[in-house]
């Protein structure tokens, strides 16, 4: 069977790998975390992200899901995505040990670097999904 279609494509044990990594990023089960991508992209993108996310920067074990966590954040920080997105990785950087001293300690590094009006922004973000 040809690998080329988006249905093909979603099938495979890469997309499958980051179809998975989806669902434990977004915190959700791989039916929630599917609906929610095909909604918010379609499913020609999504089935794609899926096998992008079954590659090494998701896979791989260089690095570790708190290596991750941080890494993402600092690029959406410093792309200016102060959203939704920036809160999924806010919420899965707390689920793999960062705490609220250290999402802020990150928001103050990016500052040293990137400028305050971004940073500012996501601080907000780090303090509206801080659980109390």
């Amino acid at each position: 069977m040809s690998e080329t279609g988006s249905s093909a494509a979603s099938s495979t044990t890469r997309a499958r790998a980051g179809r998975a990594r989806y669902a434990l990023n977004f915190g959700v089960d791989e039916a929630t975390a599917q609906r929610l991508m095909t909604e918010r992209a379609g499913p020609e993108y999504t089935a794609e992200v899926y096998e992008a996310a079954g590659g090494l920067g998701w896979q791989g074990n260089a690095l570790t899901d708190r290596d991750r966590s941080i890494a993402l954040i600092s690029a959406l920080v410093a792309s200016g995505i102060i959203d939704d997105r920036l809160e999924v990785y806010l919420n899965l950087a707390r689920r793999n040990g960062i705490d609220q001293d250290g999402l802020t300690q990150l928001m103050i590094l990016l500052t040293a670097y990137i400028g305050q009006p971004l940073p500012s922004a996501a601080m907000g973000a780090v303090r509206r999904t801080h659980e109390h």
